[in-house]
Parts: structure tokens; C-alpha cells; sequence
């Protein structure tokens, strides 16, 4: 009996498997959100000595809204950044941190036109 060559088999099963690790496969949900318009709100925080701060909860709402329609925490460079909906809109961005009584938490009021940035920054006091 002899021994065929197996070179073809292996360099068609190697081509196959490059070509599925570089073709992309969308998710059901990245569809519908890739393509919708957003603002974008990207921000700082920092402490007392003027540094960044890790770790801090950031909650963003509408100005008109009642509760937090997001919230996240700063990454180890104290940023954070959240999409929006593209449009007209006013929002709060407040750092959760414990303040002496009386002093109110820090935050910021943002203003957003349409598709854009909105740099920032929050100051904790």
C-alpha cells in the first residue's frame, strides 16, 4: 500500500481556518447599534492633588430625567466614556463619592448637539 501525500489536505484545512480567524461575525445586536448615530460623553476625574482618580462611580442622566440612565467608573487613567443619543440634549454628569455634609457632589452639566465628542472633566474637592 502506499502512502498518499498529505500536503493538499493540509494546506486547503490551513487556508479554511485563516480565512474564518479573519472574517468577521457580527453579533445580532452589533447590527443595529453600529449603525444608530451617538454622541459621545469622555471625561476625567480627578482627585484632591489634581491626579486621576481609579475606581470612582460616574452616573450620567438627562437633565429632565428623574435617575441615572448610566452609570460607570473611571479606568486607571480616572477616564470614562459613555455613547449618547445623537440629538439636542442636556445632561448631569455626577461623581458618587462621600462629601462632607452640605458640599454637593461633584458634577458637571453637558450640553449635546448632535453626533459629537463632549470632553470633560470632574474635580473631587
Amino acid at each position: 500500500m502506499l502512502a498518499r501525500p498529505r500536503l493538499p489536505l493540509t494546506i486547503v484545512i490551513s487556508a479554511l481556518m485563516v480565512s474564518y480567524c479573519f472574517s468577521e461575525v457580527p453579533s445580532p445586536d452589533s447590527k443595529s447599534d453600529a449603525k444608530k448615530p451617538y454622541a459621545l460623553l469622555y471625561g476625567t476625574v480627578y482627585g484632591k492633588d489634581d491626579r486621576p482618580v481609579y475606581g470612582i462611580k460616574v452616573k450620567i442622566q438627562r437633565i429632565t430625567g428623574k435617575k441615572a440612565s448610566w452609570e460607570l467608573y473611571s479606568d486607571h487613567s480616572g477616564e470614562f466614556a459613555q455613547r449618547v443619543p445623537a440629538g439636542a440634549a442636556d445632561y448631569l454628569v455626577t461623581a458618587e463619592v462621600k462629601t462632607p455634609k452640605g458640599q454637593p457632589k461633584p458634577e458637571v452639566k453637558v450640553h449635546v448637539i448632535n453626533e459629537e465628542r463632549r470632553d470633560l472633566s470632574l474635580h473631587l474637592r
